[in-house]
């Protein structure tokens, strides 16, 4: 991220509809695990979600976060996540295992996204999970994913397909966000033919306003559709997988 972007990101993570709402999305999928299963969150950032599964009972030992950034990762360990660390989600190397990795909008800044999926697969205990959330959609970048110094944009089949290529089994996938599709696909359209733009610092983060709320519900009742149905479009897109188990020697694959 740009400087004065990371800056306002901070500011604005903890409170704004956005990450709240996909915070809320994780938990409500993990609240029900074992609460003793490690877990590493890639691009933690300020460590908000790690503190989130926290409060839920999972322990605090078995919380680990890694980011690019040391601004957040000092954030991090000031909240109380002592295990963060700051290291490249292309080449974590970390002394143990986890049951269970997440990304969240952290992928799309690597330039090597095959390479840090095989990465993160490796992180991965047999049964593990990794849930990976990514912008969806090229026709949707806009000065928001240049301040963020994203490479991509994703559809959901090419996600499906590199996180397959690394060896791990799709759940899950879908798009996110879908109420907000088109509005957000009018702004930036529009914003990329404004003839006199002026560089824009802050992306798409605003600060929590009226509207704040509005917009978390209207989020939160799209994540209780996901329990039944994938949405067909969306400005993000996400897939829960798992590392399968090894077969037991000797046993027949038929």
């Amino acid at each position: 991220m740009k400087g004065d972007f990371e800056n306002l990101y901070h500011e604005v993570e903890k409170t704004n509809f956005w990450f709240k709402a996909r915070r809320k999305y994780i938990l409500d999928i993990l609240k029900n695990y074992p609460k003793n299963l490690s877990v590493l969150d890639i691009g933690c950032s300020s460590g908000i979600l790690l503190n989130e599964l926290k409060a839920i009972g999972f322990e605090a030992d078995n919380l680990y976060g890694v980011d690019i950034s040391e601004k957040a990762i000092n954030n991090c360990r000031a909240n109380g996540i002592e295990n963060s660390f700051v290291m490249d989600a292309q080449d974590i190397y970390l002394d143990r295992k986890f049951d269970i990795i997440i990304a969240s909008d952290c992928l799309e800044h690597l330039k090597d996204d095959r390479k840090a999926l095989g990465n993160w697969a490796g992180l991965l205990k047999p049964n593990g999970i990794l849930l990976v959330f990514v912008p969806a959609f090229m026709a949707l970048w806009s000065e928001h994913d240049e301040v963020n110094m994203h490479f991509r944009r994703y559809i959901r089949e090419d996600l499906e397909k590199k996180i397959k290529e690394s060896g791990l089994e799709i759940e899950k996938s879908s798009y996110w966000n879908l109420f907000l599709f088109f509005p957000v696909f009018l702004v930036r359209l529009l914003s990329r033919l404004r003839s006199n733009k002026k560089q824009n610092n802050s992306g798409d983060l605003i600060k929590p306003g009226i509207f704040n709320n509005v917009l978390f519900n209207l989020i939160n009742f799209e994540n209780k559709l996901l329990k039944y149905i994938n949405f067909p479009i969306g400005v993000s897109t996400f897939c829960i997988t798992r590392k399968a188990a090894p077969s037991p020697p000797g046993s027949s694959p038929l």
